[in-house]
Parts: structure tokens; sequence; C-alpha cells
């Protein structure tokens, strides 16, 4: 099983897969329902540039967006936010996704979200936003599987967060490791502040 980029994935495959899903399901929106498969192209292309935080438009961050693949089977999507503004932060967090339903109760939901998680560790993410609606009590459990636990909820939803720190390390490693790449003395001689 592994994580395909949307832009280096079988165009065709991902095109199907997309159209088999709702408009809207238990919260999932399929940005790309109903388009015809030229405008399906042209969609590949803007996720390539926002990938690379390019041509994001107002109130977005970049983003990846991967097709779940079982042996040569394209299962589900799932889409990883870079970073979170505002909106994000109190809403959909970091990760949202969404399996096909030929292929629910499967376990891919959940094998999904771990290789996203590993994903967001790459990008520096070390606690994973992400949220689901009440009347879904399979993501929740597939989050749940995950490490996440419910940090706060509202009338429809549960809003959960998956602390991504290696057991191994530590927050103070990080910080440590962090600053630890830059030479001090070097910093305070570039500017005239410094």
């Amino acid at each position: 099983m592994e994580l395909i980029r949307v832009q280096d994935s079988d165009y065709k495959k991902t095109y199907d897969l997309y159209m088999s899903f709702p408009e809207n399901e238990n919260g999932y929106m399929n940005n790309v329902y109903g388009f015809d498969y030229d405008r399906f192209l042209t969609w590949i292309e803007m996720k390539r540039n926002w990938s690379l935080g390019k041509e994001l438009p107002e109130g977005f961050v970049a983003d990846t967006t991967y097709v779940l693949c079982d042996d040569g089977e394209y299962v589900g999507v799932f889409n990883l936010r870079h970073y979170l503004n505002d909106f994000l932060r109190e809403g959909p967090g970091h990760i949202g996704y969404c399996i096909s339903k030929k292929f629910r109760g499967k376990g891919y939901a959940t094998k999904g979200l771990a290789l996203t998680l590993d994903k967001a560790r790459e990008k520096g993410i070390h606690e994973a936003y992400l949220s689901v609606n009440k009347d879904n009590p399979a993501s929740l459990k597939v989050q749940l599987k995950n490490g996440a636990y419910i940090h706060h909820e509202n009338d429809t939803e549960y809003f959960t967060r998956i602390d991504m720190i290696d057991p191994e390390g530590s927050r103070e490693k990080i910080i440590s490791d962090f600053y630890g790449q830059y030479v001090e003395d070097d910093r305070l001689q570039r500017t005239v502040q410094g």
C-alpha cells in the first residue's frame, strides 16, 4: 500500500476514483465533483502548483493530495495541508480523506491516515489537527486508532489532535535540533542590528 501524489498518479484512474465520491459526504468536500476529464486535468496542474505553495488563492495554504493505492487499485484520497491558518486551525485541520464506498470497512482509511501522518512528520508537523462529523463514528474510530484524542467539540463535529512526537523523542529535542542547526555568532553578524 502506498500514497501517490495526484500529479504523479494515473490520471484516468484518479479521475474515476474522484467521480465515485459524492459532492459532500460526511464532511469530505469533493471539489472536482461533476468535472469533465479536461477540467480535471487542469485541476491536477493546479494541485501541482499548490503542493509547491505557488498560485494559492486567498485564504488557502500549500497542500498535497495523495491517492491511496493498493496493488494497483486506487481506493481513496488523502489531502495534507502543510500548515494551518486560523480557519483550518478552528475547522478542518491538516488532513482530510475519503475512501471509495466499495473499499470501506477494510482498514484502508486507518492505513492511509497512518501513511499521511508519516508525510506530515516529514513536513515538520508535530501535532496534527483533524476534524470529524459526529454522525461519522467510523472516521472517528480511524483517527483514534492513529493516536488521536478529542480536543474539543461543537454541536456537529469533534476536533481531534494527534501528537506526532516520536516516543523516543521529546519537544525539547525538537527545539534543540531546530536551533542547533544555526551558528548563533553568524546570525548575530548578518545585520547592523546584530
